[in-house]
Formats: structure tokens, C-alpha cells, sequence
């Protein structure tokens, strides 16, 4: 089987490419320029990988003519962010592969109404990237489950794993939270630190890739959550890391107008994304349908995150 993984050196890429080559799969890597994964595997020397600049190459509607010329049994898209440049691939791919998988976001959800959100529940997106997320995946079901093309969503949380920063129990990105947890300090948090925040480690997401294409039958014209077993509050994932660190958590809360002023507009941003969300995702579905098995929790995903982080001086 020859399987096409489009922007395949990222965080889902490092460790989903290995589990095809072991898997007896034929890779091929497309990305714009090559660079090393996160994380070293000796599958890797068995990888095909062709550089493509997909904005350049969508601009004169060749993309997807390009993808299709590899002739993929499956294909993986990582990196697909708008509805046109999801449907320039769908057009050419159409009755020529397989299996087509697309990396959603369980941000196509909007803000938490009944917890844990099922993939059934009404979509309700807000911002640009949610949006446009929720589109894609509109028109994926459709293309599925009226014209047979054999598509499935995962839609992974907060990715996390070693070799990039977590999102912190602040809610931004910005180390100096874990930082402050880590000497005893005080971490201010928004409002009561009761908003959640639902992590996966990058591995558990790449499970997801792997089992549905394994689960064919069940995983084509579906859209799967990709997280870990349960979300955490922000005080409670401020309070263990505390207790990771060997200190007692001290926290401050303040009123979204007040904590604001705290941190930078870039990171305000941040919070306020994540607040505003507050995703809290069921996995029943992608347990039952594709046997999906997290191995971490989300503190076990941060935490190794966290362990790198310190071993190379980031914080």
C-alpha cells in the first residue's frame, strides 16, 4: 500500500510515519521544504520525500494533480487550513484512492455545551480557523456519504509531546507558568481557573491516522475525536503540575478584564481562544468504531513535554 503524507514531519507526522513503515506501508512524505522530525526513528530511512509548495502549486490548480500523480492508495492531509484548497484535493482524488484522511481540530465544536461533546453535536465554530475547520468537514461527510468518496476526519486537542511547548494551565504558551509552578510562585489564572483545556500527546493523535485506516469500514464518511481521556480545569492542571514540580500550587484568580492586563496581547489572545472553547471531548466513538487506546493522560502527555523542555533549557 502506498500512503501520501501531506506536511508528514510535524507533531503528528513524527510519529505517524514510523507506524505505516513498520506497518509494511510505502511512504511518501510531501512537504515544502524537507526537515528533520521531532523525534529520531530509523523507519525513516525508508521514506520517499518530495518537496512541494502547496500555496504555489494551489494558485495554478495543480496541487491536487500533483498528489494525484504519485498514485497513493491513501492520503493523509496534515496541513490543509481552508475549504478550497480541501475540495482542489478532493477533485483530483476522487475515485482514485482508497482512503482519504484529513486532520481536523475539535475547535469545529465552538464553546462547550453538554461535556463531553460527542461528535454529533451541533457545530457552533467561531474564528477563522474553527470555521473554516467545520466547513472542511461539512464538506468531507458530504462528499462521503452522498458520493462514496472514502473520507475520515480526526479531530485532535491540544497536541503536545516533546520538542515543542505545551499549552500551559494558564492557557497560553508562554513557559514562565510552568516556570513559576515550578518555584513556588503564584500563577494568576482567569476567572476561578474552572474553564478546560483537552490535550493529546502527538503519538495518541497519530494512533487515531492508524487505526482508522485499519477500521476502513467503520472509520470512511466519520468524524473521530482525537484526545486524551478527560480534560482538565485549568486549576486543577495548574495544581498537579505544582505537585510534578514538588510544590504546592499558590494561585491567584482574576476577572477575565483584570487578568488580561497580565500577560501580553498575544497571549491574552491565546487564553481567550482556549477560555472561550473550553473543550471538553468524548472518545467512546473512536473507542468503539476504530478501537481507539490512548496511552497517556493528558497530565502524562504535558508532563513528558514538560521533562523535555527541561532537559534542553527552555525553562
Amino acid at each position: 500500500m502506498k500512503v501520501v503524507v501531506i506536511g508528514g514531519t510535524g507533531h503528528i507526522g513524527t510519529y505517524l510515519v514510523p507506524k505505516l513503515v513498520e506497518a509494511g506501508a510505502e511512504v511518501i512524505v510531501v512537504s515544502r521544504q524537507q526537515r528533520e522530525p521531532y523525534q529520531a526513528n530509523g523507519a525513516w530511512k525508508k521514506v520517499e520525500h518530495i518537496n512541494l509548495d502547496r500555496e504555489a502549486l494551489e494558485r495554478s490548480s495543480s496541487f491536487g494533480e500533483s498528489i494525484r500523480a504519485l498514485e497513493p492508495d491513501v492520503v493523509i492531509d496534515l496541513i490543509c487550513f481552508s475549504p478550497e484548497s480541501n475540495q482542489q484535493l478532493v477533485d483530483a482524488l476522487r475515485g482514485q484512492v482508497q482512503q482519504f484522511l484529513h486532520c481536523g481540530t475539535i475547535w469545529v465544536h465552538g464553546p462547550t455545551v453538554e461535556a463531553p461533546t460527542t461528535e454529533a453535536a451541533e457545530r457552533r465554530p467561531f474564528g477563522d480557523y474553527g470555521i473554516k475547520k467545520a466547513q472542511i468537514e461539512k464538506d468531507l461527510l458530504k462528499e462521503a456519504r452522498k458520493k462514496g468518496f472514502p473520507a475520515s476526519i480526526l479531530h485532535p486537542g491540544h497536541i503536545v509531546g516533546p520538542g515543542w511547548t505545551p499549552l500551559n494551565p494558564a492557557g497560553h504558551f508562554n513557559n514562565k507558568a510552568f516556570e513559576t509552578l515550578a518555584k513556588g510562585e503564584t500563577l494568576v489564572l482567569p476567572n476561578f481557573g474552572l474553564e478546560t483545556v483537552h490535550h493529546v500527546h502527538a503519538d495518541d493523535v497519530a494512533q487515531t491516522f492508524f487505526k482508522a485506516m485499519l477500521n476502513w469500514s467503520s472509520a470512511v464518511g466519520e468524524s473521530f475525536h482525537a484526545v486524551s481521556p478527560q480534560a482538565l480545569t485549568l486549576r486543577g492542571y495548574a495544581e498537579r503540575m505544582a505537585l510534578y514540580f514538588g510544590q504546592e500550587a499558590r494561585l491567584e484568580f482574576l476577572p477575565w478584564e483584570a487578568f488580561k492586563t497580565t500577560v501580553s496581547e498575544q497571549e491574552a489572545q491565546a487564553v481567550w481562544d482556549h477560555i472561550m472553547h473550553s473543550p471538553n471531548c468524548s472518545i467512546s466513538k473512536a473507542q468503539r468504531l476504530i478501537n481507539y487506546q490512548p496511552r497517556y493522560t493528558s497530565l502524562e502527555a504535558v508532563q513528558e513535554a514538560v521533562a523535555w523542555l527541561r532537559q534542553t533549557g527552555e525553562f
